[in-house]
């Protein structure tokens, strides 16, 4: 199943979207429920979302570890 999680699951509380994926909690919870045409044209809508979002949030982001450990090595 496709998803745009990037493991950074952090809510923007000024816009409620998620700062890595641009889903909101609800979005994220049905998931699984939406079927694969609901799945993509939600996909299509979170590049705009995202712009929205007022800050990034400070932590490093789980992927981003994993790859820098993965260079470093």
């Amino acid at each position: 199943m496709e998803s745009p999680c990037i493991l950074v699951c952090s809510i923007d509380m000024v816009t409620g979207y998620c700062f890595g994926c641009g889903r909101t909690r609800e979005e994220i919870g049905a998931w699984t429920l939406y079927t694969d045409e609901q799945r993509r044209a939600l996909m299509a809508e979170l590049p705009a979302r995202l712009a929205t979002v007022e800050r990034k949030p400070r932590r490093e982001t789980r992927r981003t570890r994993m790859a820098r450990e993965r260079s470093e090595t």
